[in-house]
């Protein structure tokens, strides 16, 4: 007996022994091991930002600013911060020691709020008394350069990785992108009209090239260059009318060498119609293609089509001087059901304002990745582009026939891309050849990053913001997302493919869709019945007071029945009416008490499920699996 309680003992301390010898290797060697088991990977690091981390060259240090307090209050934020504790781990254990994290539980009047405050994180306050709390991230690296999330909101809970990764490469890459901007259009300014108005009117950059100028380098390309400078990272091409074969030669060579490119082109701009024309005629070109280079790289245009659509169209009035009632012009409408919501440049943004838009496509066969970015609704149609160059709203919408087909005005394009020369063209006539001049490239040196938007004037101010004017100085006022659209995208395409290459990831928070399901069928029938009831209940209190003073008769004939002795028959019937009123009232009571038994029937039945039948299963195994362990023992025994 005492040798085998010593056995016992024994085999109880070695095991213990194994458990702990696990544990500490486990710690020691796995500490950096994870397996993502959620449904959508939300812990599983995409390639682009593993490569990003990886690349680090200097240290970068980011501190996480939570209050405690925030996810006590609201345990969905202390779920996510638990999500951006674990990721932001992740992050340090792939950056090869050049990521250094720190975290802080900033307490109200301490020198860690004061320094949450300095590095630009948002409080938000917590109760009545004005309680702050913080849920950002503040990142610096050697040259002191700071970039910070100023709070973590449930809504970018999807872009996570995105943001935290745009952060880390800013700071791994403190320089700002420099953009070439090439257009007909007068985006960067008129200094002449400008000097002819004092600046009070006209002349002015663009509201939206301005957006771009406070997080990039913006420099003008001309329309007929020959080479795209070297520094530049991300192109604009925007409007550039009738450009000559070398200056798409060198559009053409900037996407082969790993250029990023975002196209500009329209059936008709309304921008360029509104410009001045030396012979005071109306201007009747004011369209823009790059057909030999979008045939060459798979994208469909058409530029004699203008896309229509019904739902968020502008009402306009045909002339100023009109007194009838406005009319949907179809050929300017809002986009807001039709923004794409899982790419990180777009997925914010509430309303895209297009104007005689046209559209692209995927042309058949072609060989690249098409993301539809900006899509018209289905009341859309295609309208002749002559119709919109001096368009009649009232005539335009009476022919107007939405198709049920949406169209796709604005796409991101990732792909291999082959050049659409065979080799460099002739030099123009009067000009020589630049001494930087490169060499010939057939085709891409992996994926392309390209965005093509079927509409300049997107960046036009008229169609998002409202330019005032406040003791001399000019403010503009969105109500349209143009401006961050343009710049969201650049900004992405700046990023190269460290951030192309990131889109959308799941919630971390898992809804019981059952639960809720049956929750709104319950809610449903719910008033579905307590409306048929509460209808019943008015009729029979109706019916009573009836009963009460008359229900037929004149007003001399009611006051008399008033004063009346009430009939058996009449009591009897006022009695059947109360008891009616006391039967439906206990019934609405059924009703509401019978709202959630479904849900909480699934609940109990859950509740079995994972305390009981889960562990009873188990043990059940266990003894069948132990019982057939003696079995095999004892037979081998024998």
């Amino acid at each position: 007996m005492r040798r085998r309680f010593w056995t016992s003992l024994g085999g109880i301390l070695a095991v213990a022994a194994i458990v702990i010898g696990i544990n500490m290797f486990a710690d020691a060697r796995l500490a950096n091991v994870h397996v993502d088991l959620t449904q959508n990977h939300i812990y599983t690091l995409s390639p682009s930002t593993r490569a990003v981390l990886r690349g680090l060259k200097e240290p970068i240090t980011l501190s996480l600013f939570y209050s405690r307090e925030l996810g006590s209050t609201a345990p969905v934020y202390g779920a996510y911060a638990d999500q951006v504790r674990e990721m932001l781990r992740q992050y340090a254990s792939l950056a090869n020691g050049n990521l250094k994290l720190k975290f802080y539980d900033p307490q109200p009047f301490s020198t860690t709020e004061d320094r949450a405050m300095a590095d630009g994180l948002q409080g938000v306050p917590l109760d009545e008394a004005g309680t702050q709390v913080y849920f950002g991230l503040s990142g610096t690296n050697m040259l002191d350069t700071q970039k910070s999330i100023a709070f973590f909101q449930l809504d970018r809970q999807r872009f996570l990785e995105y943001d935290l990764t745009k952060l880390v490469y800013q700071l791994s890459n403190p320089k700002r992108p420099v953009v070439g901007v090439m257009s007909s259009l007068p985006l960067t300014g008129n200094p002449q009209l400008m000097m002819m108005t004092q600046g009070r009117s006209g002349g002015q950059p663009y509201a939206s090239i301005e957006m771009l100028r406070q997080t990039n380098a913006v420099k003008t390309v001309p329309v007929d260059a020959q080479v795209i400078d070297p520094d530049i990272q991300v192109l604009l091409v925007a409007q550039a009318e009738h450009l000559p074969v070398a200056t798409q030669y060198a559009i053409d060579q900037f996407v082969m060498r790993g250029g990023r490119l975002m196209v500009m082109v329209d059936p008709w701009s309304e921008a360029m119609a509104e410009q001045p024309n030396p012979s005071g005629m109306p201007v009747m070109d004011a369209q823009s293609d790059l057909s030999k280079l979008f045939k060459a790289w798979g994208i469909a245009f058409n530029p004699n089509e203008v896309v229509g659509d019904l739902t968020g169209a502008w009402r306009v009035r045909t002339s100023p001087d009109d007194t009838a009632q406005a009319v949907n012009y179809v050929a300017w409408f809002n986009i807001r059901h039709g923004i794409n919501r899982t790419d990180p440049a777009t997925a914010d943004l509430k309303q895209v304002t297009v104007a005689s838009p046209g559209f692209i496509a995927k042309a058949p066969g072609a060989k690249i990745d098409f993301t539809p970015l900006l899509t018209s609704s289905a009341q859309s149609a295609l309208i002749p582009v002559n119709e919109v160059k001096m368009p009649d709203p009232a005539k335009i919408l009476a022919a107007f026939k939405p198709s049920g087909t949406p169209r796709v005005i604005a796409a991101r394009i990732h792909g291999v891309l082959h050049s659409a020369f065979t080799g460099p063209p002739p030099e123009p006539k009067g000009q020589t050849r630049p001494t930087n001049f490169p060499a010939y490239i057939a085709e891409t040196n992996g994926p392309a990053n390209l965005v093509v938007v079927a509409d300049s004037d997107v960046l036009a101010d008229r169609f998002w913001v409202r330019m005032s004017d406040f003791f001399g100085q000019q403010g503009a006022l969105p109500f349209s997302d143009n401006g961050p659209f343009v710049a969201n995208l650049i900004d992405t395409l700046a990023g190269g493919n460290a951030l192309i290459g990131l889109r959308a990831r799941g919630d971390s928070s898992r809804p019981f869709t059952l639960v809720d399901q049956m929750q709104a069928q319950a809610e449903a029938q719910f008033r579905q019945t307590e409306q048929r009831l509460e209808d019943h209940l008015d009729s029979v209190q109706k019916q009573l007071t009836a009963l009460r003073q008359g229900s037929s008769g004149g007003a001399m004939e009611k006051a008399a029945s008033m004063q009346a002795v009430i009939t058996p028959a009449q009591r009897a019937q006022i009695e059947a009416a109360r008891n009616d009123i006391v039967q439906t009232r206990e019934q609405l009571r059924a009703v509401q008490y019978d709202l959630n038994r479904n849900i909480d029937h699934l609940e109990d039945q859950l509740r079995f499920f994972d305390i009981l039948l889960v562990p009873a299963v188990l043990t059940a195994v266990a003894i069948v699996l132990g019982m057939l362990r003696n079995r095999r023992r004892a037979r081998a025994r024998a």
